[in-house]
């Protein structure tokens, strides 16, 4: 049990790979907004199955289901709807690329929000884990990126890359509030206050983004009818994705999850190379060897 939440990162992260694809085609054809509330309205039935079976097994009561857990939830959906907002917003510009690298900074930033504001403060092993294994995502993501003089200028000094920012940010205080959220349920399985979490969390989110679409694009709706199979694909792999990250940062601390999280590159490497048969840069191969290394660190000495 001490490692579970390993093995749950690990099938999240590989979902979550699929949810991204399926939802940057959707978002070819829909706005923003839509593509993003897709996510959670075709998800939702999904999440609200699980979370019935798993109250029915436990039967908990009612009464465990506080304010405070409401407002954490409340907190949480709004970072988590404002990071997918910004990532999806990402797919649309010319410096996806540059954007998305800043975006992979999520778990150093994870661990100073922890750090400064949450009181989730880590070893000194867990830093250097954390630190190898975010460059080691940077060096894998610069590979995409031809550099030169104006290019450099625009790595600092651009759109693309404050919005990564913000996004990496969003998501990261997100993760936080999710955690205190499954945390204040005291007494119950963590399968369940996970669960709950996770609903309260999509109902907030599927209510809030729907006025939304349903006021300023309501011809998105009309399109959604017609992509309906790969609205389902990214609803099903998007909560099949949320149980598991719900259920992590509820056993673990949030730094230590999405620095584990950042596996998911090196799938994408491995998937172009034995699928696609595209070979590796020396500098692709040098950050799979600083991520593998940051996670080998942080496996070995997290409790």
């Amino acid at each position: 049990m001490e490692h579970l939440w390993v093995v749950i990162v690990l099938i999240a992260t590989a979902l979550q790979t699929a949810r991204n694809a399926g939802q940057k085609r959707l978002a070819e054809k829909l706005s923003a907004a839509s593509a993003t509330w897709v996510r959670f309205v075709c998800g939702l039935p999904i999440v609200a199955i699980y979370c019935l079976a798993l109250w029915n097994a436990h039967a908990p009561h009612i009464g465990i289901l506080n304010i405070e857990f409401f407002h954490y939830c409340l907190l949480a959906a709004i970072c988590q709807l404002t990071g997918t907002f910004l990532l999806i917003l990402l797919f649309k510009l010319r410096n996806f690329a540059i954007g998305s690298t800043y975006v992979r900074s999520e778990a150093i930033i994870a661990a100073f929000i922890g750090a400064i504001f949450f009181e989730d403060i880590l070893s000194f092993s867990g830093w250097i884990a954390v630190g190898i294994s975010v460059v080691g995502v940077v060096l894998i993501s610069l590979t995409n990126i031809e550099f030169n003089k104006e290019q450099i200028r625009l790595f600092f000094f651009n759109s693309s890359a404050g919005i990564g920012l913000l996004c990496g940010l969003a998501f990261g205080i997100g993760s936080f509030f999710i955690r205190d959220a499954s945390l204040s349920l005291e007494g119950i399985n963590f399968l369940l206050t996970s669960a709950l979490t996770l609903l309260s969390v999509l109902i907030f989110q599927t209510v809030g983004l729907g006025i939304l679409v349903v006021v300023n694009t309501p011809a998105d709706i009309k399109k959604m009818i017609t992509l309906w199979r790969q609205c389902i694909f990214v609803g099903v792999t998007s909560a099949l994705g949320s149980i598991g990250w719900f259920t992590a940062l509820t056993i673990q601390r949030v730094t230590y999850v999405k620095a584990l999280a950042q596996i998911e590159f090196i799938f994408a490497l491995l998937v172009s190379y034995f699928i696609f048969g595209e070979k590796s840069s020396k500098i692709e191969i040098l950050g799979m060897v600083l991520v593998v290394s940051g996670i080998l660190i942080l496996l070995m000495f997290t409790k």
